[in-house]
C-alpha cells in the first residue's frame, strides 16, 4: 500500500469531476444525521431525477418503469437496447441484468440520473434488457428489507411479462449486479437465491430464473478491522472515508449489531466464512485503486476462490469509489468493456455445456 502523499498524487482527476465530487460528498455530509437517519428532503434537492421514456434515446435505449409491489412501494426500471447489432455476438432473447445502485443503502434511487445514465450505457454497451431495482432504503428499512425487494423482484421476472419494448428475454442467463451497497445487495440476494432453489423452498424449482453470474462493481464489505486501505486513504480518497462508512453500516444493520455482522463481513477473518450453495454463480469482482473498499474486495474474491467458486477480479489502479459515475473518465469505457467480455464468456459457456 503506497503511503498518503504517494496516493494523493495519483488523484489527477479533471475539475468537472472533483467539483462533482465536491457537491456529492456536501450534500452525503449535510444530510446524513448522527443517528443514521437522513433528511430526505435536503438530499432530493441534489438527488436529482430522470423520467422513463419508451422513447429509444441516442443509443437507441428505452426505459419504462413496472411496479414490482405496490404494497411496499417496490418498483424497478426497465432498460432495452433497441438496436441489438451494436451487440451482435449477443443472441435473442437477451440476458438480463438486475442492477441494484449504491449509495451506503440510504439514498438514491434507480430514477437518480448518474444511474439511469449508467444503466443506459450498461444496456447499450452490453446488449443486455437491464431492470435497476428501486429498492427500500435505510434506515427506514433495516436490513434484510433490500435483500427481501431483491427476491421479490426476481419472482417478479419469473411470473410477470416485462413490456412489450423489453422483446424476448433469457431467464436463464440472468446476471445480478450492482455498485458498492447495492454489489453487496448482489452477492447477499444470490446467496439466498441460489439457496433457496437447493432447499427446494421459495423460489419454487419451475421459477425460470436461473443465475449465471454476478457483477459485483467495488463491492460495499466490511468488519470491525480498519484495513491497511482505510487508515492509508482516510482523507485522501473520495466519497468513503470512515465516519460516512459507520454512519451508513449504523443505519442498515439490525439495532445493536457491529460491523461483523454477516451483512457486513463476508470473508470469514472475524468469524465462520458464508455458505454458498453449489449453484452460487461465477462472480466479477471490480477493485478500484483508490478506493477504501479495496482491501475487503480482494479478501472477497479470495473467499470465493477457497471456497472453489469461479471469479474474475478486474484491478482498476487509479480508480476512485464511484468512479462510474463519471463517464467522462477513460475507465468508465474500459467497465462496460470488461463486464461485457463477462457476460459473453458466461453465455458461451453455458452454450458449449
Amino acid at each position: 500500500m503506497a503511503d498518503a502523499h504517494a496516493t494523493s498524487s495519483r488523484l489527477a482527476l479533471p475539475l468537472s469531476v472533483r467539483l462533482r465530487l465536491f457537491v456529492l460528498e456536501a450534500a452525503v455530509d449535510a444530510t446524513q444525521r448522527r443517528d443514521g437517519t437522513i433528511n430526505r428532503t435536503l438530499f432530493s434537492l441534489y438527488d436529482r431525477k430522470a423520467p422513463a421514456d419508451p422513447r429509444p434515446d441516442g443509443s437507441g435505449v428505452s426505459s419504462t418503469d413496472v411496479t414490482v409491489d405496490a404494497s411496499r412501494g417496490l418498483w424497478a426500471r426497465v432498460f432495452t437496447p433497441s438496436v441489438v447489432e451494436s451487440s451482435p455476438s449477443l443472441p435473442s432473447p437477451r440476458p438480463v441484468i438486475v442492477y441494484f445502485h449504491g449509495g451506503g443503502f440510504t439514498v438514491f434511487s434507480a430514477a437518480s440520473l448518474p444511474y439511469d445514465a449508467l444503466c443506459r450505457t450498461l444496456c447499450s454497451g452490453v446488449g443486455a434488457v437491464v431492470v435497476s431495482v428501486n429498492y427500500r432504503l435505510a434506515p427506514e428499512h433495516r436490513f434484510p428489507a433490500a435483500y427481501e425487494d431483491g427476491e421479490a423482484v426476481l419472482r417478479y421476472l419469473g411470473t410477470t411479462a416485462l413490456p412489450d419494448h423489453a422483446g424476448p428475454v433469457d431467464l436463464s442467463t440472468c446476471f445480478l449486479a450492482g455498485d458498492s451497497a447495492g454489489a453487496n445487495i448482489a452477492h447477499h440476494l444470490a446467496q439466498r437465491w441460489t439457496a433457496a432453489t437447493a432447499t427446494s423452498t421459495p423460489p419454487p424449482s419451475d421459477n425460470p430464473v436461473h443465475l449465471a453470474g454476478i457483477v459485483l462493481l467495488e463491492p460495499y464489505f466490511g468488519g470491525e478491522e480498519r484495513t491497511d486501505a482505510e487508515r492509508t486513504l482516510e482523507g485522501v480518497a473520495p466519497v468513503v472515508n470512515i465516519r460516512r462508512s459507520d454512519l451508513w453500516w449504523k443505519a442498515f444493520l439490525p439495532d445493536g449489531a457491529d460491523r461483523n455482522h454477516p451483512a457486513t463481513h463476508v470473508t470469514g477473518d472475524a468469524g465462520q466464512e458464508p455458505e454458498l450453495p453449489d449453484a452460487f454463480p461465477p462472480a466479477m469482482v471490480v477493485v478500484g485503486g483508490l478506493d477504501p473498499l479495496q482491501d475487503w474486495d480482494r479478501r472477497y474474491a479470495g473467499m470465493l476462490r477457497r471456497k472453489g467458486r469461479p471469479v474474475t477480479v478486474v484491478e482498476f489502479p487509479e480508480a476512485i469509489h464511484a468512479f462510474y459515475f463519471f463517464p467522462g473518465l477513460a475507465v468508465s469505457g474500459k467497465l462496460v468493456d470488461e463486464i461485457k467480455v463477462f457476460v459473453e464468456s458466461i453465455m458461451a459457456k453455458q452454450s458449449s455445456d
